[in-house]
């Protein structure tokens, strides 16, 4: 595995890159960076039975689906990776728009979790998989309370959830530190093979 904070050799870019980490980490702040800074990059857009935050758009932040679509899109298959997070509400990757762009030749990132990054390293080995990682623990805990969203409660649960998240970090291709999201997600995009446009 590699780790890095930086600049470095890359190997050859894969038809699909799947992003994951700890909670709190910033995989969703990396990701519309990635999508407002290098257009060229497919980014999937996750299905979720979770309610909307503050400005979160359906069908660009998430797909938002009732329990019954998403039990649906299961049943029939439709579903790349899912996983019930932090014990109550499923995630997961549609596989039809992942197949059609990687035909298309163009470049894909998956942000999900880690528990949907294990299913499609099952599904999809030859995708590459970089683990988003704090500078260091006290930076995650401020990340995840200065976002104001979660109750006390939840907060500790996803904190819970963050010590075992980080503990899987030797199960991915890359390591990338998430010091600064310009630079995390300029590395993401070197790795993806794309470069910025600006």
């Amino acid at each position: 595995m590699e780790r890095s904070a930086g600049a470095g050799a890359v190997s050859a870019p894969a038809p699909v890159t799947v992003l994951a980490g700890p909670t709190a980490v910033g995989k969703g702040t990396v990701s519309a960076a990635i999508r407002a800074r290098y257009p060229q990059i497919w980014l999937s857009v996750s299905a979720t039975t979770r309610a909307p935050r503050p400005g979160e758009v359906d069908g660009v932040h998430y797909r938002f689906v009732s329990e019954e679509e998403f039990s649906s899109l299961i049943d029939s298959g439709q579903m790349l990776e899912w996983a019930v997070v932090h014990g109550r509400n499923k995630y997961g990757t549609p596989r039809g728009p992942v197949e059609e762009m990687v035909a298309e030749g163009r470049p894909v990132l998956l942000e999900i979790d880690l528990a949907g990054a294990r299913q499609v390293r099952e599904s999809m080995p030859d995708a590459r998989f970089v683990f988003l990682a704090p500078p260091d623990w006290d930076t995650l805990v401020e990340r995840l309370v200065g976002r104001g969203t979660e109750s006390a409660e939840e907060r500790e649960r996803r904190l819970e959830t963050a010590r075992v998240e980080l503990a899987a970090e030797s199960e991915f291709d890359v390591t990338i530190v998430n010091d600064t999201v310009e630079r995390a997600s300029d590395e993401l995009a070197r790795l993806i093979g794309v470069r910025d446009l600006t």
